[in-house]
């Protein structure tokens, strides 16, 4: 009788590890399914009215809060991740009751990458230059609080506002902030954290709160202070995944 027992309790135990893996599988292909389903794209805008999407260009589902959208343009080739916020203004609004112009509040360039969890709060006019990669978490504003009134709670007081703009390229660290006046120039990397402001040259690093200049390039001394590390080799063209693999286990020292 023990045995029989045995037997019967290890195949109750299988046939619960098959239905939970099974359970597991029919979750994850519906997770990613409604992921898919959910993406906004230019042939598919759901429920939004941007001013434009363009082709190959995709934000991911869930979406963060988005509204004032027939006053956001969003380039070719953009990925726009997760929980992203894109707004104009500080209120959801129907169109019918507000106008911010005849042109695009918020302008995101072909080829910018958005990580997830960022926030994009325009009232000035924000552009984003094409190429621009952000980490998770960014904050771009180009309104701030005012807090000029001592008698009035700052919540109250009408926002100060001026235009944000990120060149070509740049590269915003994650938990990064570009406050309301800032403008990058091209292939700025702005580092985790940093908080801009004001003007910030081509090809120049910032860090720190607020952010400073910490490295920049010179056409005849090259990156000022140098680079620590050399930089990484480009793969040739047409080297397949397989190549890359064989190529690294060569690489790998004896015993590894």
């Amino acid at each position: 009788m023990p045995g029989n027992e045995n037997v019967f309790f290890s195949t109750v135990a299988r046939v619960t590890a098959w239905r939970r893996r099974a359970v597991s599988r029919l979750v994850h292909r519906g997770r990613r399914w409604v992921r898919e389903a959910g993406a906004v794209t230019a042939a598919r805008p759901g429920p939004f009215r941007f001013e434009r999407i363009g082709a190959g260009s995709r934000l991911a589902f869930p979406q963060g809060t988005v509204f004032g959208e027939p006053w956001i343009r969003i380039g070719r080739d953009c990925m726009i991740g997760e929980q992203v916020t894109l707004s104009v203004g500080l209120v959801p609004a129907d169109p019918a009751d507000v106008d911010y112009g005849p042109e695009p509040v918020i302008r995101i360039g072909d080829g910018a990458v958005i990580g997830r969890d960022s926030h994009i709060v325009a009232l000035a006019p924000i552009v984003i230059g094409d190429k621009v990669f952000c980490g998770p978490n960014v904050y771009v504003t180009s309104t701030n609080h005012a807090y000029h009134d001592t008698e009035r709670a700052i919540g109250e007081q009408w926002p100060s506002a001026a235009p944000v703009e990120i060149g070509f390229g740049c590269w915003l660290g994650v938990n990064s902030v570009i406050l309301p006046g800032a403008r990058l120039g091209r292939n700025v990397v702005v580092a985790a954290g940093a908080v801009v402001r004001g003007e910030v040259p081509d090809h120049c690093v910032v860090a720190g709160a607020p952010a400073r200049i910490v490295r920049r390039w010179d056409p005849v001394a090259g990156w000022q202070p140098p680079l620590r590390d050399p930089a990484p080799r480009p793969l040739p063209e047409g080297v397949t995944a397989e190549e890359l693999l064989d190529l690294a286990a060569l690489e790998q020292p004896a015993g590894a």
